[in-house]
């Protein structure tokens, strides 16, 4: 029987990284995966849906050059060139991560694991033995049990990529992240997408500032978009809701993922709601079996299992790491405008604060790019001006985001982040002017 100081099961954004990280630090690893390694993130959800965002902004800008006067006649679309383009970019992230795993000099297994006792796991006909135990076995499309459900004909996040020809309606259930970015990715293609979503706005998680400037986005891209509604039944090719009945052609449910907890289903292992219970350190309710990513609940979010990940290697390695502060956890939507965030909506803020917020239509750089639906926003503590929370709305605010973040896991505050020198023009440039306004001292404001 082989012997491992950690085995990982489970090669995910959360899995891999884990075990590279153990390897690097002087573990003997094995990874084991039943399927493709980089897990739903890079096979099924952030990788191609980004990718596919990718293009439909492509779509967008030849628009806006046509409003500028750069005229481009006609746009011709090779929708399946797209998609294989697409096979190609995660087939390459997909080999590089295989290689990663090579020269780290992990033990890689292919098929499914099972938990026997006293750290053995199965693996086809073999069994290894490992001190430590990473569950990292993700998630899996929730599809809600609607009445005629089991008539329809539908996709989830795990087929919809899948599509070799271009749509030329599609009905999306759900009003979350994957629901929003699935519509603005088809919809300047020319697809005919609606949004059904019963709750009363999208995009709940997010910032509140943000959703009207994406309603409206999804207006212009003529996005139909329901909402605040009881549903009652799928029928054939027509959905039966309390405002009326919505015909499709096709049909993507969008409606959240559930934890992979098949592997664990014997354990009697302490759960926490649907999740797996784990400690500051990612350790379960059994010594020396550790689970991260979707399966423990928080943020499903690959940056945040990748980052689990790393702290449960260091606790593992005994090096006693701080507990991760969730509040340094950014969350994206790529839509157009995007939308990235960090620590405390104004909403959530339990204490004195000061709530800055600059909208791009001021700056330089976002007027160039035309890119002015959108703003910034900076919540610090009044006192000691603490950076509480910060969201950026507009072009590239996935990457702006980045600078205020580093400061705050610096350690740095707003008086920190005022000092900053940024080139101009920059749509980045923004953010100092909003760390000034805490002191009401905005230049553009």
């Amino acid at each position: 029987m082989k012997k491992f100081d950690l085995t990982v099961i489970g090669a995910g954004a959360g899995g891999y990284v884990a075990a590279i990280h153990a390897a690097k630090s002087g573990l003997k690893v094995a990874l084991v995966e039943k399927g493709k390694v980089g897990g739903a993130c890079f096979n099924l959800g952030c990788i191609p849906s980004k990718i596919m965002l990718e293009h439909s902004k492509v779509i967008q800008t030849i628009r806006r050059a046509n409003e500028w006067g750069i005229h481009v006649p006609t746009i011709d679309i090779d929708f399946p060139k797209l998609m294989q383009r697409k096979e190609v970019v995660i087939q390459q992230l997909l080999d590089d991560i295989h290689v990663f795993v090579q020269n780290a000099s992990i033990t890689f297994f292919t098929g499914e694991a099972k938990l026997l006792q006293d750290g053995v796991v199965a693996v086809n006909d073999e069994k290894i033995q490992s001190k430590h135990i990473i569950l990292a076995t993700g998630s899996k499309p929730f599809v809600p049990p609607f009445k005629g459900i089991e008539t329809a004909n539908y996709h989830t996040t795990d087929t919809i990529f899948n599509i070799t020809e271009l749509p030329k309606q599609l009905t999306i259930i759900g009003g979350g992240v994957i629901a929003v970015e699935m519509a603005f990715s088809l919809a300047p293609f020319g697809t005919k997408v609606t949004i059904l979503n019963h709750s009363k706005d999208i995009l709940q998680t997010e910032e509140p500032e943000a959703r009207p400037i994406i309603r409206q986005k999804m207006h212009d891209l003529g996005i139909n978009l329901v909402l605040d509604f009881e549903f009652q039944e799928i029928r054939e090719n027509s959905i039966v809701t309390s405002r009326g009945n919505y015909e499709y052609e096709n049909l993507l449910f969008a409606t959240g993922r559930r934890a992979n907890l098949e592997i664990v289903k014997d354990l009697n292992l302490e759960m926490d709601g649907r999740f797996i219970k784990v400690n500051d350190e990612y350790e379960t309710s059994i010594p020396n079996l550790y689970a991260i990513g979707d399966i423990i609940g928080g943020f499903q979010l690959a940056h945040a299992a990748s980052a689990e990940g790393i702290h449960a290697v260091e606790a593992i390695l005994g090096n006693k790491p701080k507990p991760i502060d969730q509040t340094t956890v950014p969350r994206c939507v790529y839509t157009s405008p995007e939308i990235a965030t960090f620590g405390l909506l104004e909403e959530e803020v339990k204490e004195p604060c000061i709530v800055t917020t600059l909208p791009l239509r001021t700056n330089p750089k976002a007027l160039m790019e035309g890119n002015t639906e959108g703003f910034i926003k900076f919540i610090a503590s009044q006192d000691q001006h603490e950076i509480l929370g910060a969201c950026v709305v507009g072009d590239g605010a996935t990457e702006i985001l980045n600078s205020m973040l580093a400061v705050k896991v610096a350690g740095g505050n707003a008086d920190d982040l005022s000092k900053m020198i940024f080139p101009h023009p920059t749509v980045s440039e923004h953010i100092g002017d909003a760390a000034r306004a805490v002191f009401w001292k905005a230049i553009h404001s």
